[in-house]
Order: C-alpha cells, then sequence, then structure tokens
C-alpha cells in the first residue's frame, strides 16, 4: 500500500501545532505547544498574545514534527492547514507557514476545517463507518453533526447561543477557578452532589439544538445571590450541579438524534470530550439504549487542538483532490460544509 503523508499545522486558538499523519489513520508525530500559562493570568485567551506567540513558536513547531517522524519535506504528499473557524490572527500565522512550505516544496496545499478535524481525530483510533453522529463540544462549538458517507456533514443540531465550553468558563471564573476553568469544575463536580436543581434548557423541545446561556445566568445568579446574602455556598455541588444539567442535555439531544438517524457509529468530539463526566455519561446511555451502535471516545491528547486531527481530516480532502490555491485565506467563521 502506498504512503501517503501529511504534513499538518494548527493554529486555530491558543495551540501551535503541527503532525505528520500517514494514510490519514497514523500519527507519526503531533507537536503541540500551549499558550495556556500565558494567558491565565488575563482569564482567558488574548488573540494579540496567542498570535505573537505562534509566530515565536511555528517554525520550530513543524521542524519538530518532520524530525519527530524522521522525515523531509520532499516525503511529503500535501500540506494542510486550519482554515478556520478560529481566532483570525491565529489563523493567520498557520496559513502564511502553511503557504510557504507549500509553495517552496511544490506541494499541494489542502484548507481543511477546524470542527471537521475534531470529528476525524476519532479516525486516528480506528476505522470510522458511515453514517454516523459526532457530538462536538468545545469552548466555542456545541453542535451534532450526522455525516451519511466521507466528507459529508450535515448539522442537525447546534447551541443557539453560548457553547457548553463557553460556559464552563464563564462560570469558573465567577467562582474564581484559574483558567481553563472547565477541567477544574469537572473535578469538583465528582466531588459534590446536584442539589441546585439547575434548569435543562431545551431538553424535551422537539429539536436538537442546544441553549446554555439561561443555564449559565441561572448558576452566576444562584452564585451572586448566595454572596450578597452571606449564605454558605458549596462550589462542589454547585459545579456539581451545573455539570449535571450540561450532560443531561448534551447526553438526551444526542441519543434522540442518534435514534432517529440510525447510524453505526457516535463519536464525541472537542475539547469538552475530555469531561470525565459527560465521557461516562454518554458510555452509560449508549450502552442501555443504543447497543448495536459504537460509541468512539477519543483519548485526552487527542480531545484539545491538534495538527493530528487537521491531518486526520485533510486525508479524505487529499483522496478527492481537494485541494486549496496559494491565495488561501484565513476564515475565522468558517462553518461545516458538504
Amino acid at each position: 500500500m502506498n504512503e501517503t503523508l501529511i504534513l499538518a499545522i494548527e493554529s486555530s486558538c491558543d495551540e501551535t501545532s503541527a503532525a505528520v499523519i500517514k494514510n490519514g489513520s497514523e500519527v507519526l508525530s503531533n507537536i503541540v505547544a500551549s499558550q495556556i500559562k500565558s494567558h491565565m493570568r488575563f482569564g482567558g485567551v488574548v488573540p494579540e498574545v496567542a498570535s505573537r506567540h505562534h509566530v515565536e513558536q511555528i517554525t520550530q513547531i513543524i521542524e519538530a514534527a518532520l524530525e519527530t517522524a524522521g522525515i523531509e519535506m520532499a516525503d511529503v504528499a500535501a500540506v494542510s492547514v486550519t482554515e478556520g473557524p478560529g481566532l483570525v490572527g491565529s489563523l493567520l500565522i498557520g496559513v502564511s507557514a502553511a503557504k510557504a512550505l507549500a509553495y517552496a516544496h511544490n506541494k499541494p496545499l489542502i484548507a481543511t476545517n477546524h470542527i471537521a478535524g475534531h470529528i476525524y481525530a476519532n479516525q486516528l483510533l480506528g476505522p470510522i463507518h458511515f453514517p454516523l453522529l459526532a457530538l462536538v463540544v468545545s469552548g466555542g462549538h456545541t453542535e451534532l453533526v450526522y455525516m451519511p458517507a466521507d466528507g459529508e456533514f450535515e448539522i442537525v443540531g447546534e447551541t443557539r447561543d453560548d457553547a457548553a465550553g463557553e460556559a464552563y468558563d464563564k462560570i469558573g471564573r465567577v467562582l474564581g477557578l484559574p483558567y481553563p476553568g472547565g477541567k477544574v469544575l469537572d473535578e469538583m463536580a465528582h466531588k459534590g452532589e446536584d442539589t441546585y436543581n439547575f434548569p435543562r434548557a431545551m431538553i424535551n423541545e422537539d429539536n436538537f439544538d442546544f441553549s446554555f446561556s439561561g443555564l449559565k445566568s441561572a448558576v452566576i445568579n444562584a452564585i451572586h445571590n448566595a454572596r450578597q446574602k452571606g449564605d454558605d455556598l458549596d462550589p462542589e455541588n454547585v459545579a456539581a450541579s451545573f455539570q449535571s444539567a450540561v450532560v443531561d442535555v448534551l447526553v438526551a439531544k444526542t441519543i434522540r438524534a442518534a435514534k432517529e438517524k440510525g447510524i453505526k457509529q457516535l463519536l464525541l468530539a472537542g475539547g469538552v470530550a475530555a469531561n470525565k463526566g459527560l465521557r461516562q455519561a454518554l458510555t452509560d446511555a449508549v450502552a442501555s439504549e443504543l447497543p448495536d451502535v459504537e460509541l468512539i471516545i477519543p483519548p485526552l491528547y487527542l480531545c484539545g487542538d491538534n495538527a493530528a486531527m487537521i491531518g486526520a481530516a485533510a486525508y479524505t480532502q487529499y483522496k478527492a483532490q481537494d485541494f486549496a490555491s496559494l491565495s488561501l485565506n484565513a476564515r475565522p467563521g468558517l462553518m461545516l460544509e458538504k
């Protein structure tokens, strides 16, 4: 079998990453430089700071990816890069680097969707089979994506306001937790109990959309009211109650959509896929309600932003000869398209 090696670059937010992927399914290298410590003091990602870090690190990260894989640019079949969605300044660094490499080494250029990358990260664990449904949960996105075939996407449900990960980070800040607050909230939730009974927005509505803005407001109001009245507030119970509300809605909508679509596989994807409460609840629900559906949950290192997932998604585009021109630009608001 011929080997197709793709050099992938990811710089959509606050991780600079490069990877070499063989045949869309084997990771030869996946180098990730995180900027969390730089943004921690601000309580969130500062776009200008993020883009400056990408400028400083991108060349070294690409060189490390090639060296770790034991290859040179001559061995690469194509260069892929995250086109969007993401922070425009961050995206531009990766796009510029990929265009320069493609031009200098006369390689095809592949523009890859960041969300497609999160979905295809699961292909690095084993073959994916269609039709499938992907629950994508991250700081900026909460979507249910139906894939009838390789490279075809249909968004059947999405958040109408805050994404789940965004709500986690905002509540983490109100509780005074270090950035990013999602991981800490998840840990706290496992020590507390669901005592606040926060709302499960849209859980019974006849659609697959989500809404977390009202839940976020309810939690923040509960925290502020308790502080203003001098009442005791158990942060671990707040975390457990909030997480229960988020997970209940995500799992209920996902199971309903999976039953309606008649899928073979259910994939979990995105940064919030690392959440232990969500992983366990979805595992339990699929085992009891969808026994014939295979659930795939990526390991933690493939949940966050990384270039390996971009290379996995780009392989489908490579096979279809879906190449971009050197006029490629960053598209911060890019949507999934068929």
